[in-house]
């Protein structure tokens, strides 16, 4: 599989752009034409930039308005494409887009098109060039790609040839079965962009709303099973218009292309055979649950954290041989507190202070986890191992965190045992009876929310739920679900676009993103709350407002309303069934445990989002004042 962008889709001069893209492992870009307008060098100068950077010109585009028109204009259409081929000569490129007519005086006519196209082909035939013909979805006469193939088979010229665009024809919902009777040497480019379901103009929504392939909710794998089909084996080349994308990271875009492509092309190798070439890689991997979550720590802190845990019903069981490292557990659960002076987690504390910089994930095979990953664009993580201790496979996550993957073949399945001495706990504190991990949320900045839902469905067998919107007294935090089907794993993803909101105060205090809470399971919420009372474990206070609602919205019995009220309890319904919340203060600069009872519930009580978080804001330090 060879693959391609367009400099449309990232953010930079074209300078930057191409540095980008060919960083990211690219074989070609297609040049939009303003981009090359808005920048100094000469055509000739560009074409030899994009050669040094190891790159291919794949396309040339776009060039609007042509077939159909009345005269004089349509002279004028011939003069201005011979002006454009001798631009491509000079560039060093042999392919340009031409996208269907959208002026208010074209004239429609399938043969009238195809004489175009005919004389076209002729003109560019004699200079060694190609024209490619797309649809666009909101053309004024051509909006199909059918139609668009229909004007090229009677234009029947060798120079002429179709570009399909997934967009175009899957925001018309038009059957990507009529894909698979084009011959393969007629397609001379497939452009992919994916977007969410939105109901709105198509124009707007292709030049503010598309994202990378997986990004989206298009059926991008229909598409491309029906691209595969016809045997077509040339360039995949990605073309997005997206506001957040133009003011992002180049570098993270092209990154994010390079996978969503890889990953697609992965998901068509293994859905029917195919025609396109991708290096091996494992299948997407198999979670079981979450081995541990891992919090780096000073030592002056270690106490501290340490309580607070206990209070939970966690009990401290083992200690590391050789370093500072701690774990507690309760039911499934491990937190891992690591105190060491050296090594990634002493590196992790300098930069955001106390955090939860790790998270381990049980898998089927870890070696093969960490390979996909790897292939997928991820960076390796590896450090030195003391005498007696086992490699775990890992990678660079979110915030540069660290994300392992464990198994239950290797010696891994008993790191504990291994490298670490059991410790005898003999706090007397009750046991709160927590079972496993429900969720674990974390927080970043708003245009890195795409990149991590990505990074997690192609490397995991996981997939996304919708976009919600979390309301925040100071705004709106985006949230979206990486989840398991049998619910062994879930991640919220926040994406908080300003630093007001109690997301956007925890990125900017910690300095990047993280984990930001942690959502702990239990059968009995009331019992848990019991036990935490008598713990002495501080729950985050709810106003009596709530739950006057609360009781009138479900029509609940007053005596049941009364139970949650007296524990600070959260409460929420659906389809399904019921899910219970309880919450504990923030701890730092926004940190903080959650408790719930999921009976059925498929939801994280979203509904709840805008009470809880307002009464953890009231534990916040104000922004401005300094830290303790």
């Amino acid at each position: 599989m060879k693959a391609s962008i367009a400099t449309v889709s990232i953010s930079g001069d074209l300078k930057e752009k191409l540095q980008a893209i060919a960083n990211a492992g690219f074989d070609g870009v297609e040049i939009f034409e303003n981009d090359f307008l808005a920048f100094d060098e000469s055509p000739r100068q560009v074409g030899r930039m994009v050669r040094d950077h190891g790159l291919e010109i794949t396309l040339f585009q776009p060039f609007r308005d042509f077939e159909g028109m009345p005269e004089p204009l349509r002279g004028r259409t011939f003069d201005r494409a011979e002006r454009k081929f001798d631009l491509m000569q000079e560039m060093g490129t042999d392919l340009v887009l031409v996208c269907s007519n959208v002026s208010a005086v074209a004239m429609g006519g399938i043969d009238r098109a195809a004489a175009d196209f005919f004389e076209l082909g002729e003109r560019a035939a004699r200079r060694g060039l190609r024209v490619g013909y797309e649809a666009l979805a909101w053309g004024r006469h051509i909006h199909d790609h059918r139609d668009a193939w229909e004007i090229v088979r009677r234009a029947d010229h060798p120079n002429i040839g179709l570009i399909l665009d997934s967009f175009h024809t899957l925001s018309r919902k038009i059957d990507v079965n009529s894909i698979r009777s084009i011959p393969k040497e007629k397609i001379f480019i497939i452009q992919l962009a994916d977007a969410p379901l939105i109901d709105m103009d198509l124009l707007y929504w292709s030049r503010h709303f598309r994202n990378m392939p997986g990004e989206g909710d298009l059926p991008m794998l229909e598409f491309m099973k029906a691209v595969a089909a016809t045997g077509y084996d040339g360039y995949l080349s990605l073309e997005i218009f997206n506001d957040q994308f133009r003011g992002g990271s180049p570098t993270a875009i092209a990154v994010d292309g390079r996978r969503s492509l890889i990953y697609l092309g992965d998901q068509v190798r293994r859905a029917e055979s195919s025609s396109l070439t991708l290096p091996p890689m494992p299948a997407r991997a198999e979670v079981d649950g979450i081995a541990f979550v891992e919090f780096s720590v000073d030592e002056a802190e270690t106490s501290v954290l340490s309580d607070r845990l206990r209070s939970l019903g966690f009990r401290h069981v083992w200690r590391h041989k050789s370093k500072r490292v701690d774990v507690f557990r309760q039911g499934d659960i491990n937190l891992v507190v690591n105190t060491d002076p050296d090594g990634f987690a002493a590196a992790a504390y300098a930069l955001h202070g106390q955090s939860a910089y790790a998270m381990g994930l049980w898998v089927d095979d870890a070696e093969a986890a960490v390979a996909r990953a790897v292939a997928l664009g991820a960076e390796r993580f590896e450090q030195a191992l003391n005498p007696g201790e086992i490699e775990m496979p890992g990678v660079r996550g979110v915030g540069g965190g660290i994300l392992y993957f464990l198994d239950h073949k290797s010696a891994l399945a008993r790191i504990w045992e291994i490298e670490f001495d059991p410790v005898n706990d003999d706090a007397d504190l009750q046991l709160v009876a927590l079972t496993g991990i429900d969720h674990v949320a974390q927080t970043m900045r708003y245009e890195e929310l795409l990149t991590w839902l990505l990074f997690y469905t192609s490397i995991l067998n996981t997939h996304k739920t919708p976009m919600v919107d979390i309301i925040d007294p100071a705004g709106v935090v985006r949230s979206q679900v990486v989840e398991s089907e049998s619910g062994s794993l879930r991640i919220t993803l926040n994406g908080a676009e300003n630093r007001n909101t109690l997301a956007g105060h925890f990125i900017a205090e910690t300095f990047g993103s993280g984990i930001q809470h942690l959502a702990f399971a239990t059968d009995d919420i009331f019992a848990a709350a019991s036990a935490l009372s008598a713990n002495g474990f501080a729950t985050l206070m709810i106003s009596p407002n709530y739950y006057d609602d609360l009781e009138a919205r479900f029509g609940l019995e007053p005596a049941f309303t009364d139970r949650l009220k007296a524990h600070n309890i959260l409460y929420d319904r659906d389809d399904h069934g019921e899910y219970f919340q309880l919450y504990s203060p923030t701890y730092g600069e926004g940190f903080f445990f959650e408790i719930v009872q999921r009976s059925g519930y498929r939801g994280y009580g979203a509904s709840n989002a805008i009470f809880r978080i307002a009464a953890l804001r009231r534990h916040l330090r104000p922004i401005g004042l300094p830290k303790l």
